[in-house]
């Protein structure tokens, strides 16, 4: 249980009782004290336990704080709770000391979102990128680009002030290079702001081909061995040796080796025939989620003839694999229609063979396609987007004026309002809406 406020340690001081009997109001240094909390309610009966102590200003919200660590029985602890309220404490809000942390100058805005990045990363890809964000990752870049800015500025604005004055503060010259720089750091952000706004969280990788191509069975396969979710089912499509038997799209979340994609299961491809009522429809939903992929995997079946129309256009597209079925019986497709660049990767739901190296080549082609990159905070780009693209407007008006001798008063406008822009990427400028925005998606107690 965590508790923060400037009278921490006088509530605390009446229902702890430390192991070696200082009391707590003689704590100067954050200390983890062994003790007991007294609980009225169960007449007075002490329950053992760790308090974590932060009697200064040095805890993460800024002000003194506090974690109770003791037992975990349920009954016990919403009796800790009472108690502790009862000496003024009050429930926290959703996201509030993430908040106070941030108001108190312990993190940014940025930062602030990371924690709760941290909190919701759906795979270790997006792990690491709140991870990246929360240690300064976005802050400390745009911190130095901001100070640069303030630099210019600052000669800018002197020579305002002594324009009668033959002195050059700073010449044309500087002022380009400065903001070329400047330039190039924002517009590098927002297009990866962009991208990340625009990417979904987690790469979809489809399974398309003939009906009873061997997809589900290949699905089911990498679900035994990849699959995130534990308690699943070991097979989680259907699987027939009737054509046909996929009829929905059916979507299962993968890890490999830390990076997490879902793998789609789509209904078989009919070209030659006409369908009516549900095939049709099913036809319909695959091509929607083939128009959606990041990667193909293009599932032809090693038992059966080879069937051109079946191939990509492109076989040398990173982002299109093709994947030979049923390898484990016997092979007649041929490799007439396969290009020399082309890799074809045997694979067998049967015997496992293969998987590994699908599996590779999925990870590889995510790569090249660069969807699963995100340098930023989903929640981040989404707020901060805007901001980064105003800022580079400022920017490149700046740059106009330079070049075309303009008035100093409306080159240093442009450049405090590329500062104001980028600040409201970190918090330097905010508003009561944009904090509730941001904190408003946290949960209580974080």
């Amino acid at each position: 249980m965590r508790i923060a406020g400037p009278h921490v340690v006088a509530t605390l001081a009446g229902c702890f009782l430390a192991e070696d009997g200082q009391p707590l109001t003689e704590y100067r240094l954050p200390e983890c004290v062994r003790g007991k909390l007294k609980l009225a309610e169960l007449g007075a009966r002490e329950v053992p336990c760790e308090l974590y102590l932060w009697p200064t200003a040095r805890s993460y919200c800024r002000s003194p704080m506090a974690e109770i660590h003791t037992l975990g029985s349920p009954p016990l602890l919403a009796t800790v709770l009472r108690t502790v309220c009862a000496g003024g404490v009050r429930a926290a809000e959703p996201g509030e000391f993430t908040l106070r942390a941030f108001l108190g100058g312990r993190i940014d805005l940025a930062q602030a979102e990371a924690v709760l990045g941290v909190i919701d990363a759906p795979g270790q890809q997006e792990f690491q990128v709140a991870l990246e964000q929360l240690s300064g990752g976005l802050s400390h870049p745009l911190s130095r680009l901001r100070e640069e800015l303030l630099e210019l500025l600052a000669h800018l604005e002197a020579g305002l002030d002594f324009v009668e004055e033959d002195i050059d503060f700073i010449s044309a010259s500087e002022l380009e290079h400065g903001l070329a720089a400047a330039l190039i750091q924002v517009e590098s952000l927002a297009a990866q702001m962009t991208s990340r706004t625009e990417a979904s969280s987690v790469p979809r990788v489809v399974l398309r081909g003939l009906p009873n191509a061997g997809k589900s069975s290949l699905l089911n396969a990498m679900v035994e061995r990849y699959g995130t979710d534990t308690s699943s089912a070991r097979q989680a499509a259907l699987v027939s040796p009737q054509p046909g038997t996929t009829r929905d799209y059916l979507t299962v979340r993968l890890s490999l080796e830390g990076m997490e994609c879902e793998l789609i299961d789509t209904a078989g491809l009919d070209e030659g025939s006409r369908l009516a009522g549900p095939d049709r429809d099913a036809q319909g939903m695959t091509r929607q989620q083939i128009a959606r992929a990041d990667v193909e995997i293009h599932c032809l079946d090693a038992s059966q003839p080879d069937v051109p129309s079946m191939l990509p256009e492109n076989q040398t597209d990173p982002s299109v694999l093709i994947a030979l079925t049923k390898c484990d019986l016997p092979r007649r497709i041929e490799s007439a229609n396969l290009s020399e660049a082309c890799l074809a990767i045997q694979t067998s739901a049967t015997n496992g063979v293969g998987l590994l190296s699908l599996a590779d080549a999925i990870r590889a082609a995510l790569g090249n396609t660069g969807k699963h990159e995100a340098a930023i905070v989903a929640a981040t780009a989404q707020r901060c987007r805007d901001s980064l693209m105003s800022a580079a407007a400022s920017l490149r008006e700046a740059q106009r004026l330079v070049s075309a001798g303009g008035v100093e008063e409306l080159l240093a406008a442009e450049i405090r309002a590329a500062l104001n822009a980028l600040g409201n990427v970190t918090g330097a400028i905010y508003t009561d809406d944009i904090l509730d925005r941001v904190f408003s998606r946290f949960c209580i107690g974080k």
